[in-house]
Order: C-alpha cells, then sequence, then structure tokens
C-alpha cells in the first residue's frame, strides 16, 4: 500500500512540474489561458498588472486561490482526495515560480497547442495515479453533490468566464486561442485518463467473495453481482457490477491486481445515477 501512496506522490509531482513547464515556456508568454484555475490565476495576474500597481505572479495567486477550496474539500470530500489536491497545488504554485517564464515559439498556434498537450499529460497522469489537481475539481465535485449536476458543466461554466473575461479586456484574438488550449487539453485528458465523473466497472471474476471484501474495504462502493459463463469455455463465474468515481478508478484497478489479476474488467461511462450514490468520495 505504501508503494501505491509513494507512486501516487511522485506522479502528482510530476503533473506539477509539467503544468509548470506548460505556463512558462508556452501559455504565459502567449498570453493563453489555461483552464480551470491555473487559468483564472493567469487571468487574474494580467488584470492586475494592466489596471493596478499590483504584481502577483500566476504561482502566488493560484495557491491563494486554493486556500479555501482545500478547506472545503478538507471538510466534505474527504482526507485522501484533499491531501493529494493541495500537494498538487503547492507543487504546482512553487514550480511555477521556479522555472523562469521564457518564450520557446513567437508562434501563438504552438504555444495554445503545445501548452494545452502538455498540461493536460501532468493533468491525465495525476487522475489516472489516484491522486487530483485541485482548484476547479473541488468546486466542481461539491456543487455537482449540492445539484446534482454533473461536474462538466461547471468547469464549462468557469472556462468560460475565462474566456469571455479575457476577451474583453485583452482582445479576443487571444481569448479564441484558449479554446484551442481548451481543446487540446481535453482530448489529452480523455485519451490518458478520462474527464467523465462516474463510472461503472463490470468485473466478470471466480474470486468474488475476496474481491468484495478488498473493494468494501477500500472504496466503501455498494456492489452487484450476477453469475456469467463463458461463451466458449463454458466456465461458471460471476460478474460484479459497481459503480465508482473517476478519482476511484487507480484504487479499483490496483485492487483487482492485487487480488484476481486474471480477472475480466470493463470499464464505461456513466451518464447518470438514479437511486442511491454515496458520494463522499
Amino acid at each position: 500500500m505504501w508503494n501505491t501512496y509513494g507512486k501516487t506522490f511522485v506522479i502528482v509531482i510530476i503533473g506539477a512540474i509539467l503544468n509548470a513547464i506548460a505556463m512558462n515556456f508556452f501559455l504565459i508568454p502567449a498570453n493563453v489561458y489555461a483552464s480551470g484555475f491555473t487559468g483564472l490565476a493567469q487571468l487574474i495576474s494580467g488584470i492586475l498588472a494592466k489596471f493596478t500597481d499590483i504584481s502577483l505572479s500566476t504561482g502566488i495567486l493560484l495557491l491563494l486561490l486554493n486556500i479555501p477550496v482545500t478547506i472545503l474539500a478538507w471538510m466534505k470530500l474527504g482526507r485522501a482526495f484533499t491531501i493529494y489536491s493541495a500537494i498538487s497545488v503547492f507543487f504546482s504554485s512553487l514550480f511555477l515560480e521556479i522555472i523562469p517564464v521564457q518564450q520557446l515559439s513567437p508562434d501563438i498556434l504552438l504555444n495554445a497547442v503545445f501548452g494545452g498537450v502538455i498540461a493536460a499529460i501532468g493533468v491525465g497522469l495525476t487522475l489516472r495515479y489516484g491522486g487530483s489537481t485541485g482548484g476547479m475539481d473541488i468546486v466542481a465535485m461539491f456543487l455537482s453533490r449540492l445539484n446534482d449536476r454533473p461536474v462538466g458543466i461547471y468547469f464549462f461554466l468557469l472556462n468560460a468566464v475565462i474566456i469571455v473575461t479575457a476577451g474583453e479586456v485583452f482582445g479576443w484574438e487571444k481569448a479564441l486561442y484558449t479554446l484551442v488550449t481548451l481543446y487540446a487539453s481535453t482530448r489529452v485528458i480523455d485519451a490518458i485518463h478520462t474527464r467523465h465523473e462516474k463510472l461503472t466497472a463490470m468485473i466478470i471474476t471466480k474470486k468474488t467473495d475476496a474481491l468484495q471484501k478488498a473493494i468494501h474495504a477500500k472504496l466503501t462502493r455498494g456492489i452487484t453481482v450476477v453469475p456469467a459463463r463463458g461463451a466458449f469455455s463454458r466456465e461458471e463465474k460471476e460478474m460484479m457490477i459497481t459503480v465508482i468515481t473517476r478519482y476511484e478508478l487507480y484504487y479499483l484497478e490496483q485492487i483487482i491486481k492485487e487480488v484476481d489479476p486474471n480477472a475480466f474488467t470493463n470499464i464505461v461511462q456513466t451518464t447518470g445515477v438514479f437511486g442511491f450514490f454515496r458520494k463522499d468520495n
């Protein structure tokens, strides 16, 4: 288990480094905006520099914006989730301060695409290995539980605010290039992990009891067990069906590998859930 936590910690730091590289080498020099709280911090930094004498870097603002939402996460979303979020935010802010802002290319489109892709690789890896990038993940999950709406709506609303505000204040060309960054980021994250909030796992196994105990011990998710039989082998097995959040996917994979490496697992997108679904994770 320590190896699992240690691996996630390392991946979270790698994700923070990639995010800082994307920002300081591509997006910030080109005045193209990232998504979520990073983009919000970038936008606020630009507005302060333009209209006031206050100079605050994107890294410092990212840290300040995440303080209240980290407290919210600690109270409402669980400790493990909050700890990884806090680690990600701290190191992202740190590397944004350490790595110098340097323009590698004058081409805005190249900056928008490469910045979005590199940042998304960091986010995708962080999510894939059980971590969290904090910020908008926390706010979106909390609001989703209050209103029972998909988290994607809240990501869309925040990013829309960033794009519209950037367009009004700094010109629409840079704001429209931000759309390119958001599109590239979304595609890469989908390829590495998933943006779907809820997922359904269908696990075909011979070790139902052991797997059920392990899943309940770690994830505390409801499981439906139905009989199954191989069409070719005629072998009798059972299929376990459970709905999880995207943050639990990594832990479910680890449990299955430890208990039954020969299990066949199919993960599919879950558009909605009706009835009881525990929302503590």
